[in-house]
């Protein structure tokens, strides 16, 4: 209890400082990093990591915890309900997802997804409801089998609308707007049957024959569990959904829900120690000593590292190292955005190409330290790698660092000289600048994966679907104009500005509904791009769960209200990191 009483009260500092202050902001560029300005602060005193008695940190579960477990992997197998009531079992198995504790049952939900992909008749849903053929689409697409979109066209009549009867189910309803998440560019049955499930949706929830359940579907319209952190969104909805479908209580949903808040609680000492290790580190660096104007953010930039890897708790170091660059992309931004001059940004740019101690000796004074520690840092994560995985990737970290300065440098150009670009132009170069390029190579090799491989080496190209998709998703929604926590003295651009620039007559409305359109349509090509990395290989599977996962962190990240406030994610970083309080809310 103590650890959490000392980080609630840095932390508050931090949770105080989302409101924003109301001066003016260029558009700023987070994507695992920023260029841009935050008030945001938490900064421990040192005294705090000498109380290593406050916890005790055990990746092993408790004897009780793991005999739950195993009692719920015996129901997922039990034949009576994968052979007899097979849709009940796709209905644990997207319990179990989304209650955030999947990652204990991956070979058993393979095992259940490919036998029952394998013994259902393509055209059984004939015979099936709404719900039923939703739900298995969305669980086999996302598991990699094959699914047509088109199985959607049996709910049509012949006037080529959905029949009355889909119209009637709002269980089958919202399954069927879940589903829809996973679509691919070209999909146009799943682009029509999102439109037709969210508006019908949204008018139920307004009527008072579905009072009870408005909220539970505006959550899930808010947040489809393809584009959120269910362990975050899901938790408390297990019950409601039983209710929707008209269906008694399973026995097993009370029990998933206490092992979930158990989990999460065992979770909480340990992101608390690793977050303690990022501050000591950060900390022990100097750098806001030297570089006053930047940004202390270690809970920020801790929290995208927690995200990313959520599904696995036993990966402490990983986390700690991931938040290691990404610390880097926002101090390397923000010197480029408030410090350099152009000629000492272009000697910056070029040290960092050669990745040479020696090259210190030709920078400005305020920027040796941190080219040092950058250097520092990098190397010796190359090393950690190459020590635990026999392989070093130097030569790809430090290209990355190389592609992030160099776009930096084409905006600083933009901006300084007014010759301001077309909006393609900027998202290309945004893209780069966002970090995320750094932050995925970063996360591949941490992972342990080798990018010898031909799909490894594939995935890691700046331009390759992955990272390119992840990156857009960011960048425009960054652009949206809904960050203005951002304050910087520097000069910055917005894909709606120069859209509306190229695009003489189009209103700052149509704008946005076009950026919004933008993200639908990578968030489509991020869906194919994962949909194949299924038959890559088994290993790239978490390397694409951490992608999808920073993708899924961005609304979190972007939810502001009108005070210009955070309160989602405020309330996610008490979730998961600091208030027990949490799990009395799950409880009620």
């Amino acid at each position: 209890m103590a650890l959490i009483c000392n980080l609630s009260r840095y932390t508050s500092k931090f949770l105080n400082k989302f409101a924003y202050s109301g001066k003016k902001k260029p558009c700023c560029r987070i994507a695992c990093g920023a260029t841009a300005r935050q008030n945001w602060s938490i900064n421990p005193e040192p005294s705090e990591y000498q109380n290593k008695h406050l916890f005790r940190v055990d990746h092993k579960f408790p004897i009780n915890y793991e005999n739950k477990l195993e009692e719920l992997r015996h129901l997922l197998m039990k034949p009576t309900l994968t052979q007899a009531d097979p849709i009940e079992s796709l209905i644990l198995v997207d319990a179990i997802q989304r209650s955030g504790i999947g990652h204990h049952y991956r070979d058993e939900i393979h095992t259940i997804l490919t036998h029952y992909y394998v013994k259902t008749p393509r055209d059984s849903s004939s015979s099936s409801t709404i719900h039923d053929v939703a739900l298995s689409f969305r669980l086999l697409r996302q598991q990699g089998h094959h699914v047509s979109a088109e199985v959607f066209n049996n709910f049509k009549g012949q006037d080529g609308k959905f029949r009355g009867e889909v119209r009637q189910d709002i269980a089958g309803l919202l399954e069927l707007y879940e589903a829809t998440q996973l679509g691919f560019e070209g999909e146009n049955i799943l682009v029509e049957a999102e439109d037709f499930s969210s508006k019908l949706l949204r008018k139920c929830a307004e009527e008072i024959e579905y009072s009870k359940w408005s909220r539970h579907i505006n959550m899930r319209l808010k947040h489809p569990c393809h584009m959120t952190i269910t362990r975050f969104t899901e938790t408390n909805n297990f019950l409601v959904r039983s209710d929707l479908r008209g269906s008694a209580v399973n026995s097993w949903e009370k029990p998933l829900m206490k092992l979930a808040r158990v989990e999460l609680l065992m979770a909480k000492p340990i992101y608390q120690e690793e977050l303690l290790q990022v501050h000591k580190w950060w900390d022990g660096l100097g750098l806001t000593k030297e570089l006053k104007l930047a940004r202390n953010q270690p809970l920020k930039w801790y929290t995208w590292s927690m995200t990313a890897l959520i599904n696995d708790i036993r990966l402490s170091k990983q986390r700690i190292e991931l938040t290691k660059s990404i610390a880097f992309v926002y101090l390397i931004d923000d010197i480029f955005d408030l410090y350099g001059t152009p000629d000492e940004l272009a000697i910056f740019t070029e040290a960092v190409d050669k990745w040479d101690y020696a090259a210190i000796d030709m920078l400005p004074e305020y920027m040796k330290m941190s080219y040092k520690a950058l250097l520092d840092t990098t190397n010796k994560i190359a090393r950690m790698i190459f020590e635990k995985h026999g392989h070093n990737p130097i030569n790809t970290l430090k290209e990355t660092w190389a592609s992030l300065c160099k776009a930096f440098s084409v905006e600083a150009k933009w901006f300084a000289g007014g010759d301001l670009p077309r909006a393609e132009e900027y998202l290309a170069n945004g893209k780069v600048s966002s970090g995320v390029h750094v932050v995925l190579v970063h996360l591949f090799y941490i992972l342990g994966l080798s990018g010898t491989q031909n799909q490894g080496a594939i995935l890691l190209e700046q331009n390759s679907t992955l990272i390119s998709s992840v990156a857009a998703i960011l960048r425009l929604s960054d652009d949206l104009g809904s960050a203005k926590d951002e304050q910087q003295n520097g000069k910055d651009g917005s894909y709606i500005e120069y859209y509306m620039r190229d695009n003489h007559g189009v209103s700052f409305k149509q704008a946005r509904e076009h950026v919004i359109n933008m993200i639908a349509s990578e968030w489509k090509l991020l869906n194919k791009e994962c949909f194949e990395i299924n038959h890559y290989s088994p290993t790239l599977s978490f390397y694409r769960e951490a992608c999808l996962n920073l993708a899924r962190m961005v609304p979190l990240m972007y939810s502001y209200d009108d005070n210009q406030r955070l309160p989602i994610l405020e309330e996610y970083i008490d979730f998961m990191l600091l208030k027990p309080k949490s799990i009395k809310q799950i409880k009620n």
